[in-house]
């Protein structure tokens, strides 16, 4: 059979590539068309129709600045769906492009799967109309998802979640603490993993309150995370701290504790079994908050408390990220503290819920089943 797959960052590169490797597996004869990036041409065979570093803009002002070339690339991906007319087009995750792409291929009758499905339950809730009119199934990475998704009326299954194969099978890779240490130029000091997040906007707004948490605990040793794509000398504007690249997840499995800016990394860092506080400072005080808590109509925010369904790591967001604020919740999680003795339970939550499937394989399986009417 024939697949169309659509990707339009690096992450959704990642997870495209182990499904197609797994659709290969299942369909010995499947052809692949797709917009995605290296991994996934390694994966195929192939290159890609449209690379995702010509769609992946965000913000405001960037996707004004690159209008022209977005609505360029929709028009050549319509134009190779057509073309290529798949058995079925794979939408992964990027849902403002992938949304849309979905609605033309359905006036098209061309079958539509949905793997990393958007995160409407928190934001943009109308959205799922367009998922219930457009897609077939829904391939879901959070348990959580499945029951929302039912209730209104979207066909959906829950294939695991990635990031538990990922994270285990990296931390089984992992050499020893102290050659980490050597390798790094740390210290025998413990370590306080800061983990400030994936874009320049993140970093600088939180970076200066958990350095300023670091501060307060000379006995640890304070390390910054480099997010991958942001020079090591834009972070010298904002911290004196040491920085290192390309070992987050290394980082704070080697830490015992963390400062984590919200995100997938609070997942990563609770299958790391790292203790952790959740960190969010934006622009803007208690009123962007309420705005916040109002668009988001969730208890949490995090996806361990999202998939605990319970409060298992601090959220400091917004105007409550500050130093005084955090430290308070950072204190409680130090060793011998009866707080990180409750969180590490609630990993054991989060792992239980998660399960030990094969995200990939099981939706390949479960893709490859639906195209054969087998569903």
């Amino acid at each position: 059979m024939r697949y169309f797959l659509s990707a339009g960052e690096a992450s959704g590169d990642v997870h495209a590539s182990h499904l197609i490797a797994a659709i290969k597996r299942h369909d010995k004869e499947a052809e692949f068309e797709f917009l995605g990036g290296d991994l996934m041409a390694s994966a195929a065979g192939k290159e890609p129709v449209i690379h995702y570093r010509h769609m992946a803009y965000m913000g405001f002002s960037e996707v004004l600045r690159h209008l022209r070339e977005i609505l360029g690339n929709f028009g050549t991906a319509k134009r190779a769906l057509t073309r290529f007319n798949p058995d079925a087009l794979v939408l992964v995750d990027y849902p403002s492009f992938n949304l849309k792409l979905a609605e033309y291929a359905r006036k098209h009758n061309i079958a539509v799967y949905y793997f990393i499905v958007p995160k409407v339950w928190a934001w943009k809730e109308w959205r799922v109309k367009a998922l219930r009119r457009n897609v077939k199934k829904l391939l879901s990475i959070l348990p959580f998802e499945v029951a929302y998704f039912r209730w209104h009326n979207v066909d959906v299954e829950y294939v695991g979640n990635p990031s538990v194969e990922e994270v285990d099978s990296r931390l089984s890779l992992m050499e020893p603490l102290t050659v980490f240490r050597t390798r790094h130029n740390l210290d025998d000091r413990p370590i306080l993993a800061i983990v400030p997040g994936s874009r320049k906007g993140e970093i600088r707004n939180n970076l200066p309150v958990m350095e300023g948490v670091a501060r307060l605990h000379p006995k640890l040793q304070a390390v910054v995370a480099a997010a991958p794509g942001i020079d090591a000398d834009f972070y010298s504007g904002y911290t004196s701290l040491p920085v290192i690249n390309s070992s987050t997840l290394e980082l704070m499995h080697a830490a015992e504790v963390a400062l984590v800016t919200s995100g997938t990394a609070t997942l990563e860092c609770a299958l790391a079994g790292t203790p952790q506080v959740a960190c969010y400072r934006a622009n803007g005080k208690k009123l962007s908050y309420n705005i916040m808590r109002r668009i988001i109509k969730l208890d949490y925010v995090t996806l361990p408390n999202l998939i605990a369904d319970q409060k298992v790591i601090p959220e400091m967001l917004v105007h409550q990220c500050t130093v005084e604020n955090v430290n308070a919740e950072l204190e409680k999680l130090l060793p011998g503290k009866e707080g990180r003795a409750q969180q590490l339970h609630g990993y054991e939550i989060v792992r239980e819920k998660l399960g030990t499937e094969h995200a990939a394989d099981n939706a390949a399986r479960i893709l490859c089943r639906s195209l054969l009417g087998h569903d």
